[in-house]
């Protein structure tokens, strides 16, 4: 980002669970959303510019297709994390999310 630009906002998406639990925290920019037309909506608002941090129903992942996940891999505007399903065991590991976006390996 530019000097003195505007920091967009939160937005999450994924299956009702996750974003209603993170409505009642106060996240105003929710968007229920799965398969296919989940991965539409999120293509839709990681383009928009609009999000500085975008949070993602880890089942959403397997319907991005491989260019939207090379994105995701190397983007740090919008910084995109995925968001396991209560009782999933799927999620990105602490040192697996480091590397990607600090770029520090703090598993060694």
């Amino acid at each position: 980002m530019k000097g003195g630009q505007n920091f967009g906002g939160i937005a999450v998406i994924g299956e009702r669970e996750i974003t209603l639990g993170f409505r009642l925290l106060g996240v105003t920019n929710t968007f229920i959303g799965e398969g296919a037309k989940g991965a539409e909506k999120f293509n839709e608002l990681f383009r928009s510019g609009s999000f500085t941090f975008i949070m993602v129903s880890e089942n959403l992942k397997k319907h991005l297709d491989r260019r939207a996940l090379e994105l995701i891999e190397t983007s740090t505007v919008p910084l995109v994390v995925f968001v396991p399903l209560p009782g999933g065991g799927d999620e990105e590991s602490i040192e697996k999310f480091a590397k990607r976006v600090l770029g520090v390996d703090i598993g060694r």
